[in-house]
């Protein structure tokens, strides 16, 4: 079982207007480090993504997965998370979770865990830093991408 990582970053925007950014998984490749594209497979009801197809490449990570996406705690307006529903030849596990609070003056706070496990053997010092680069650099990237718009 893979440890999971943690990362979390203040952005200034409401909770709302990132839960839309997150959500909006076609330009992912536009901010997102490592993604080459996203293809939303499936939407739930309410237009949000239910399953998406990834094509990824960062490091020694270079896959093409599937994800299964549960907006259910939507009414939270902050919370999603997302597991791996057809593994890649490289990416065998992936659980992750954006959680975004609203704070005062219109900012947020996004919380992001993330629990990834490859194939491939890698030393565990090494696949943590790599994790932890994967949600620092995510991060900052959804942070660059809400404040821009």
């Amino acid at each position: 079982m893979a440890d999971e990582t943690h990362g979390e970053i203040e952005i200034n925007a409401d909770a709302a207007k990132v839960m839309d950014v997150i959500a909006d998984l076609a330009v992912y490749n536009e901010w997102a480090d490592g993604v080459n594209s996203i293809e939303v497979l499936t939407e739930t009801d309410n237009g949000r993504p239910d399953t998406a197809l990834f094509d990824f490449a960062s490091g020694p990570i270079k896959d093409k997965f599937t994800l299964q996406y549960d907006w259910s705690h939507e009414e939270s307006e902050g919370f999603v998370t997302w597991e791996i529903s057809e593994p890649g030849q490289v990416l065998t596990q992936e659980e992750g979770k954006y959680t975004v609070v609203d704070l005062e003056d219109g900012k947020s706070r996004v919380l992001y865990d993330l629990m990834v496990d490859v194939s491939i053997p890698l030393p565990g010092m090494l696949k943590r830093k790599a994790e932890k680069k994967m949600v620092e650099t995510a991060l900052k990237g959804l942070k660059k991408r809400v404040e821009s718009l």
